[in-house]
């Protein structure tokens, strides 16, 4: 038997061993006339067990996702898997090969075009592609996000609560066997069109991460998000010989509509508090420095609730609007309830 997706190709779903392919994405401009954009996959399949899907490079500027799974692919041997991995590194291959966030060749955010479009520009295409064919062939999702070039996360899983109390105790145990410091829970269906959604809408568990960011990779971070990768794939039973090992206790900590603090002044910004800090309502966050006006003062931000710093921004210069840091409720090592979001 076998098993073609017509949307990607060199890949038969159903075939034993480790095959090299890729999403046909097409594209015709004003110098390529019905081009294929091609979005690399890797299917390592090894007899009967759970189908893993594994995604990175769903931001092109966010680069720890992108080295675990091309490890990945060149150090699992078929006779390594239980059931099957499906790896896609460079997801939005056009933003990874120009280390952006989203790509010039259409400016879409990824991450927020689910469903996607089977006949819509390459982003959506790869959203159809990963929404229609790839999660319905999953019994678990992970897809592996940093901070990018603007933002620096605590390095963390990060999961959507709920949407029901079974898929919510599946999640709480992947980030468990995964075991990042810290664990961000945001509300059900946070963002509009996100992959994290798109698994919820299918019932299929799924856990994200953000790993640092700055635009760069961190090595301590990458090392544990190595290891936290084969613990969590033990986990799932779907790569032998591993079994999820915690090193230390998990932070939960839960962002929520207060946490956000968005500047009203553009200039220069002066972080005042670091990542992981904890601060109080009303501590000075961020100050921004006007950059024409001499002679304005700079203007203070504060910490709208008590809880940890979860999110910083990195680029210096701010606009009105721009998020300066997020201040996530701490709840200690125990996971937030399923469907509790706090106000």
């Amino acid at each position: 038997m076998t098993l073609h997706v017509p949307r990607i190709a060199g890949i038969d779903f159903a075939a034993a061993g480790k095959q090299l392919g890729y999403l046909e994405i097409e594209y015709s401009d004003n110098e390529n006339d019905a081009a294929v954009i091609p979005s690399p996959v890797a299917v390592i399949s090894g007899g009967d067990g759970p189908t893993v899907l594994l995604l990175a490079g769903t931001h092109g500027d966010e680069y720890e996702g992108q080295i675990l799974l091309q490890e990945l692919i060149r150090s699992v041997r078929a006779d390594d898997v239980s059931g099957r991995l499906i790896i896609l590194p460079a997801l939005n291959i056009s933003a990874v090969r120009e280390g952006r966030r989203v790509a010039s060749v259409d400016g879409v955010n990824l991450n927020r075009a689910m469903p996607g479009q089977a006949d819509g520009g390459p982003a959506r295409q790869i959203a159809s592609i990963v929404a229609e064919d790839l999660i319905p062939m999953a019994d678990y999702v992970m897809d592996i996000h940093s901070g990018g070039i603007a933002s620096e996360y605590v390095p963390s899983a990060f999961v959507y609560l709920g949407p029901t109390p079974d898929l919510w105790a599946e999640k709480v145990s992947a980030v468990e066997a995964f075991n990042a410091p810290y664990s961000v829970a945001v509300k059900p269906m946070l963002k509009a069109g996100s992959i994290s959604g798109a698994a919820d809408l299918a019932g299929v568990p799924m856990i994200s991460t953000e790993l640092g960011g700055r635009g760069t990779v961190s090595l301590p971070i990458l090392n544990r998000a190595r290891t936290g990768l084969r613990s969590l794939l033990g986990h799932w039973g779907v790569l032998k010989d591993e079994r999820a090992v915690p090193e230390k206790p998990i932070q939960w900590v839960e962002l929520t509509g207060r946490s956000a603090v968005h500047s009203t002044m553009a200039g220069l910004l002066e972080p005042m508090v670091e990542l992981g800090q904890k601060v109080t309502a009303g501590d000075v966050v961020s100050r921004v420095h006007s950059v024409e006006e001499l002679d304005r003062p700079a203007k203070d931000f504060h910490a709208p609730i008590d809880g940890i710093v979860a999110i910083v921004r990195h680029p210096a210069i701010v606009n009105v609007g721009t998020t300066l840091v997020n201040i996530a409720v701490d709840h200690g090592t125990t996971p937030p309830e399923g469907h509790h979001v706090p106000s």
